[in-house]
């Protein structure tokens, strides 16, 4: 599929993007570029292809979920401007 400059004009219009005139050959070039390779990629027969979740079929790998920092509530609290049974208190903003 290809462009024209009309085609690229109204594109950018519908994206409401402000496009120089003089740079508007330069993206009908490129799109109609990406245009092709996604027809290219829509010929190709898929016919027995299994789809995947992932090209990669990895396992992710975890840390050990260990407590690595002390619990420094009672400080960090100490100059919150008002706390309740340990819970940071803010003013109601939604009514």
């Amino acid at each position: 599929m290809s462009l024209d400059q009309s085609d690229v004009e109204r594109i950018a219009y519908l994206a409401r993007l402000a496009i120089d005139e003089q740079d508007i050959p330069q993206y009908t070039e490129n799109l109609s570029s990406i245009l092709q390779l996604v027809d290219e990629m829509q010929a190709i027969d898929t016919t027995g292809v299994e789809p995947l979740a992932h090209p990669l079929d990895g396992e992710q790998r975890l840390r050990v979920d260990e407590v690595s920092e002390m619990n420094q509530r009672e400080q960090l609290q100490s100059v919150a401007p008002a706390t309740e049974e340990g819970l940071f208190l803010v003013p109601k903003v939604i009514e």
